[in-house]
């Protein structure tokens, strides 16, 4: 029998971890990481898994949809307020919303965080 791997962190390159983990804190209330630094931020999340901002020099955004800058990874949460509120909220804290929407919009959204990492809202 394999052995058991969990899930313990999820890293995005950015080029101001404390912006980025800034705005990921006021989104989700996860609360930052007491070694976050320039470097590297981090947010504490449920059952252990951090999620984590990593300073990377050169930063190029994803180009979502465009795969110009692939966006190599998107993070999807789960949420139990209206999204048309959840949208507004997140909207005014920074985040972006492409014009290109894949989902139906009464279920789920698409936006792209200060530095263009695209997320997915979806009603729960």
């Amino acid at each position: 029998m394999p052995a058991q791997m969990q899930l313990s962190a999820i890293t995005l390159d950015c080029p101001d971890p404390l912006a980025l983990a800034a705005f990921y804190q006021q989104a989700t209330g996860l609360e930052l990481h007491p070694k976050s630094d320039a470097e590297f931020a981090g947010l504490n999340g449920e059952n252990g898994l951090l999620l984590g901002f990593q300073q990377v020099d050169g930063y190029r955004a994803p180009s979502w949809p465009d795969q110009t800058v692939p966006q190599q990874l998107h993070i999807c949460f789960k949420i139990d307020e209206d999204l048309d509120e959840a949208e507004a909220r997140l909207l005014e804290l920074g985040a972006g919303k492409p014009d290109h929407q894949p989902h139906d919009a009464a279920r789920a959204r698409v936006l792209t965080d200060p530095d263009g990492h695209p997320f997915c809202l979806v009603r729960d």
